[in-house]
């Protein structure tokens, strides 16, 4: 892709790029600061390939020279109504002054669509990070660093993981530069499917990685837990009734205590006397049994022992059996009382092993998740119709479909276009940068053409996909459709 160009009036062939606020000039055989253009000859050039998706099998070859190949391809395989152009590699400008770089019509299932292919320059970012673990990261909103750099801060947990919220406005623009080009970093880092390492202030070092196990001070998370102490008796308790006399599972949460719990009552459990610290809550919950930490459940605790406030002489008895476990299995104690109702630590029998193996076969693989947040501005919208609040209620209506790199989003109710995107549902390398600092974001409209005009679109900037792929200045690559994302031109729009 070409796009107008201004010479530099010194002479020197260098040539202003125009696609952000940056105003790069670049000289023969060189690229702008964020490496997306480039100057060829004199003209600016796009320099990421134009990336399409296709839910064809057959096709194997990964990357097509559209260039090389146009005067002996019949372009049969671009009529198949099996493919879709993504806005990565596709550009923009902004703000967006000009229709978007893309608008290409197609036919599905006998329905004329239109997709509005762009790319945004999203300062208003964020991601979203999901870390499966009942490990202690750090306290809600401490400050998270990346390399000495504020890159974002802890906030509300939620069952089984932790929650971080990295990047926005503030730490790309609103503090120090060398903040937002660290924030931007590690942001396209994480998007890009990269691992990053952060520290929280008051807690762990993170290593974070979309679809990979969190590493937290230096050890990998195996398991995100079954559910809290609590809900894990109730699950399991049943199983446990016969083999062992009381059952503790310990949990930063919620510690459950089986005689006590619901679950052992309606089993006609008799109470153990095991006392154990902490605020009660209801019969055989209770809150706040350590402070949190790495150990058993998320606490503190290294010795399940100490959690144990006392025995009670006149409801305990000799020989009674006491487990102590975590709501991942991964830990585990065992002891019996003698004669004297002292503790006495014995190897787990191998019935109980068994049921605290299954805890663990029922616990998920503790995973990072980061999902990309942004907010599509008015200025982008402005590239996809001449009356940018249509296109807001059309997606508000669900009459359009915003996709991601053929991903399919979550849009946020209310104002505006803010989206949300799971970074493994797009392909790789999807995201870019430019150096303001800021993110550079596929994004795609998908729409009936007839809406689309309705909405005020570029009409007179409509173009066929196959038109536009041949006439393609850069290489164009080619990958497969995600099984799992939904298909843009599905029977909605019937």
């Amino acid at each position: 892709m070409t796009t107008d160009v201004e010479k530099n009036p010194k002479k020197d062939d260098a040539i202003r790029c125009n696609a952000c606020p940056v105003l790069c000039r670049i000289k023969p055989g060189r690229t702008g600061a964020c490496d997306r253009y480039g100057n060829s000859d004199g003209l600016l050039v796009r320099m990421d390939p134009l990336t399409l998706t296709e839910r064809a099998a057959e096709r194997q070859e990964k990357l097509v020279p559209f260039a090389e190949k146009a005067e002996d391809w019949d372009g049969d395989w671009l009529s198949s109504s099996d493919k879709f152009l993504t806005g990565i590699g596709a550009g923009t400008t902004y703000p967006d002054y000009k229709p978007a770089p893309f608008i290409v019509s197609q036919q599905h299932d006998d329905v004329d669509t239109v997709t509005v292919v762009t790319e945004g320059i999203f300062s208003y970012c964020n991601v979203v990070v999901k870390i499966d673990t009942d490990r202690f990261v750090g306290p809600e909103t401490a400050a998270i660093y990346c390399d000495g750099e504020h890159i974002g801060h802890v906030t509300t947990a939620q069952y089984g993981s932790q929650m971080l919220s990295l990047g926005g406005v503030r730490h790309l623009t609103g503090g120090t530069r060398k903040e937002g080009v660290k924030t931007c970093e590690a942001l396209l880092k994480l998007c890009d499917k990269e691992a990053i390492e952060v520290s929280i202030e008051g807690g762990a070092t993170v290593v974070i990685q979309a679809g990979k196990a969190p590493v937290i001070n230096g050890e990998p998370e195996k398991r995100m837990r079954v559910g809290c102490g609590s809900a894990t008796i109730g699950i399991f308790a049943k199983q446990f009734q016969g083999l062992v006399d009381e059952v503790i599972v310990v949990d930063d949460h919620i510690t459950g205590v089986l005689t006590e719990h619901q679950a052992g009552k309606y089993l006609d459990m008799p109470p153990s006397g095991i006392k154990i610290i902490g605020r009660k809550s209801t019969p055989g919950r209770y809150f706040q049994v350590s402070e949190p930490g790495t150990g058993w459940g998320g606490t503190e605790i290294t010795d399940p022992q100490t959690i144990i406030k006392k025995i009670d002489k006149d409801i305990a008895r000799p020989g009674l059996r006491v487990l102590m476990t975590t709501t991942t299995g991964e830990d585990s104690f065992y002891c019996e009382l003698d004669d004297n109702l002292q503790i006495q630590v014995k190897e787990i029998p191998t019935e109980l092993k068994t049921i605290v193996d299954r805890i663990g076969e029922n616990c998920e693989p503790s995973l990072c998740t980061v999902l990309f947040m942004a907010g599509a501005g008015g200025s982008l919208r402005a590239g996809v119709t001449n009356n940018p609040i249509n296109i807001t209620r059309s997606v508000e209506a669900r009459t359009t479909d915003v996709t991601m790199g053929g991903a399919p989003v979550f849009v946020y109710p209310g104002g505006g276009i803010t989206v949300l995107v799971n970074v493994l549902d797009l392909p790789d390398k999807a995201f870019g940068y430019v150096p303001t600092p800021a993110i550079v974001a596929p994004i795609e409209f998908t729409l009936p053409i007839e809406l689309y005009e309705q909405c005020g679109g570029h009409m007179d900037h409509v173009a066929e996909l196959s038109d536009v792929v041949k006439n393609a200045t850069a290489d164009s690559r080619v990958e497969p459709w995600k099984e799992n994302n939904p298909w843009p031109f599905r029977k909605k729009f019937e």
